[in-house]
């Protein structure tokens, strides 16, 4: 299933869930502005998946809706993650999937941190 970035969020969703302590989670970091946890079905050695707190569906809507200081505490909670996880060096990829084109399929705004491994190309050449 993929996500209509434009559709208002939806307090079911299963990163709704986990922030309400309904679902558990491999929690690897969390702040007043956001929690990271290893992703279930991993697609690198490392990877972790931060969630801002607030309720956002994608990208687009965080950065027209949310304060200074959650775009700030998020960004901020994304990097920590990374040196905490000594991703810096050698290097990591950071990815948010955005609506159905982008492959989104929760709609909860999340970015992906892999690392770990060489991991290649990002997009090969269409």
């Amino acid at each position: 299933m993929t996500v209509d970035a434009t559709q208002p969020y939806d307090p079911g969703n299963i990163f709704a869930k986990i922030l309400r302590g309904e679902i558990p989670c491999s929690k690897v970091y969390e702040d007043e502005w956001a929690l990271a946890f290893h992703d279930i079905a991993p697609q690198a050695p490392v990877h972790v998946l931060v969630i801002p707190k607030g309720e956002y569906v994608a990208w687009d809507d965080f950065s027209a809706r949310a304060s200074a200081e959650e775009i700030a505490g998020f960004v901020r909670a994304v990097g920590h993650v990374a040196r905490e996880l000594g991703l810096v060096e050698p290097g990591y990829r950071l990815l948010a999937n955005v609506g159905a084109h982008g492959g989104q399929e929760v709609p909860h705004l999340h970015v992906h941190l892999f690392g770990g491994r060489p991991l290649g190309r990002m997009i090969s050449a269409i």
